[in-house]
């Protein structure tokens, strides 16, 4: 998973170009809010998947070490691994292709997206799954930030699509690697600013347009194009649309939240609570593996989604103070620095500190959300996580692990954002709800 780690830099290399075409040409690409809150479900997803991709990896390298296909029958021949380009000063060109490893990475990679297809439409098809899938379809816009969007419990189900791949006896680190390659693919694509592509590549690939077809709320484009790199799939499987018109963004029941906690387990809950009040078990089977919008015949059967135009659609939004958002952003921005510190470390840091920092960048962009929000909830909490900070600080230099201008650089910025804080905390009273077009 280091591919992904390694490629943050060029995602907001790219994310900072898609907001310098917006202030170029004007076109609105972004809203700060609502961006904040799909980088804050993305360091959330990053920060779950430490332990998510470890039982992931874990289950598919157990799988296939113990019950791949060529430990039972050694007739089956292994799938080539290793490096397919090696320097070679023998070659004219200064490499060497090896054929084998290329079949056999372009095979995985193949497979990988294959499994990647089935994950995903079923995660629009299930109801339990669906509630995990949800958070990266909630964002009402649609853009570079969008893609990171991400939750942080979905992972906890979808391992077991791609284990199939580990009975056949794929090597793991070629199936991590083809993986991680899958999602990068796929960051390019939520964007706006990119029309269609050539007609080959439209034919053959997942492209901008084919997405923001999946992303739209309109009937029509209601669970189509479900692929990750090849939309080969979805034609050779019935689920695919073209682009038409421009799509509404969103789901069908709006989140209308910028806090990334309740973004993440909105849709359980409500899964949980009408199981508890199902009157059969098998309403309550249906609640949590029909289709999303299921409901008994006795309460008018599943919910047909209703038509949407872009005309006359108004997106949600909550409108704060310039200096209110400015707060905001810093306290993100930080919240980032911090999340990048504990993935870089992750693998040397004592799991109390990995928790406790996890913890604390969890408050923090819970607290960021209700800023956004306008929450009253959110000054007493930024408060506090603040104040904690700060004497965080300050026991570490007791300690000695931290130095002396580190200590008073934390304190300080502790107190700034706190006296800040309490500067503007007369608009922290309730959201104040404006369309935006």
């Amino acid at each position: 998973m280091d591919i992904i780690l390694y490629s943050i830099p060029l995602f907001f290399l790219l994310l900072f170009a898609e907001v310098g075409l917006q202030a170029w040409t004007g076109r609105r690409l972004h809203r700060l809010n609502d961006s904040v809150s799909d980088l804050s479900l993305g360091v959330l997803s990053q920060l779950s998947g430490i332990v998510t991709k470890f039982l992931a990896v874990g289950i598919f390298a157990w799988v296939e070490t113990n019950w791949a296909l060529q430990r039972w029958i050694p007739a089956v021949p292994g799938w080539p691994e290793g490096n397919f380009v090696t320097a070679s000063e023998a070659s004219p060109l200064g490499i060497l292709v090896s054929v084998p490893q290329l079949l056999s990475w372009s095979a995985v990679f193949l497979l990988v997206d294959l499994a990647y297809y089935w994950s995903h439409r079923l995660s629009h098809r299930i109801n339990l799954l669906w509630a995990g899938h949800v958070v990266h379809h909630s964002s009402e816009e649609y853009n570079l930030a969008v893609a990171l969007r991400q939750s942080s419990l979905h992972g906890l189900f979808t391992w077991v699509f791609y284990l199939p791949l580990a009975l056949v006896g794929i090597p793991w680190e070629m199936y991590v690697a083809c993986y991680a390659l899958n999602l990068v693919y796929q960051f390019w694509i939520h964007t706006r600013a990119v029309g269609k592509l050539s007609r080959p590549a439209e034919w053959i690939l997942n492209t901008p347009s084919h997405h923001r077809v999946h992303h739209g709320v309109n009937p029509k484009y209601l669970d189509r194009n479900h692929a990750g790199v090849f939309i080969l799939w979805d034609r050779m499987f019935g689920t695919f649309q073209p682009e038409e018109d421009e799509p509404v963004y969103g789901i069908t029941h709006p989140l209308r939240s910028w806090n990334p906690l309740w973004a993440n387990v909105h849709v359980f809950w409500e899964v949980g609570r009408k199981v508890v009040g199902a009157e059969s078990w098998r309403d309550r089977w249906m609640y949590l593996f029909g289709p999303p919008g299921w409901a008994p015949p006795a309460e008018g059967g599943r919910e047909v989604p209703p038509e949407v135009t872009r005309d006359a659609f108004e997106a949600w939004d909550t409108r704060i103070p310039g200096m209110l958002a400015a707060y905001g952003l810093v306290q993100f921005i930080t919240a980032v620095g911090a999340t990048l510190f504990l993935l870089a470390g992750a693998d040397a840091l004592p799991v109390i500190q990995l928790a406790g920092g996890a913890f604390y960048v969890t408050v923090a962009l819970a607290g960021i959300g209700g800023v956004f929000e306008a929450a009253r909830w959110a000054a007493p909490l930024e408060a506090a996580r603040l104040m904690v900070l700060a004497g965080a600080c300050l026991v570490l230099w007791i300690q000695g692990g931290l130095g002396g201008v580190v200590t008073l650089s934390g304190i300080a910025f502790c107190l700034v954002s706190v006296t800040w804080l309490a500067t503007q905390r007369r608009h922290l009273v309730e959201s104040e709800l404006a369309p935006i077009m």
